[in-house]
This record gives C-alpha cells, structure tokens and sequence, in this order.
C-alpha cells in the first residue's frame, strides 16, 4: 500500500464509518522520532527537499525524516527554514 521507506508502512490502521455509512480505513500519523544529527545544511534557493534526503540519507522518499528532525510538519514550509538538521542516515 506504501512505498519502501515510508514512514506509514508500519504503522497501525483503523477503519472509520462517515456520515454517509461508508467506511473507510486509515493508517494512524506516526509521532515525530527526532533522532541524533549527523550536522546542518544551508538551504539553497530553489532547492527541493527530496533531492536534500537524496544526497544525505540516499533516498528522496525519506524527505519525511529532514522532518522528524526539524520538528516540522508540513515539508513545503520547511524549506523556508535557512538551515535544516540532517538526520543520521539509516537512524
């Protein structure tokens, strides 16, 4: 259902009945799991926060984790930050 590396692959689903009778599932937000930083990065101009996971964790899917160790929600408002904790890699 997720791809390799999401942060919701894991993680437990429920089912909820709308309004309307129809029952949907969901998977449960993980909570953030800042972990320790390898250093900080100096957010360019233009850059993008899956090519930044990219070349510090390898993966651009896991632009999640940049995230989790800036304490950010939203990924679009994190790329406004001037500086971004990097994440060890594979932690």
């Amino acid at each position: 259902m997720f791809f390799p590396g999401s942060r919701y692959t894991n993680q437990p689903t429920y089912t909820v009945t709308l309004p309307d009778g129809t029952v949907v599932s969901t998977v449960k937000l993980p909570l953030p799991a800042p972990g320790p930083l390898i250093g900080y990065h100096k957010v360019l101009q233009g850059e993008r926060l899956d090519l930044i996971a990219n070349h510090y964790l390898g993966d651009a899917t896991t632009f999640w984790r940049l995230c989790d160790a800036n304490n950010a929600v939203a990924p679009d408002a994190l790329i406004t930050h001037p500086m971004l904790g990097v994440p060890k890699k594979g932690a």
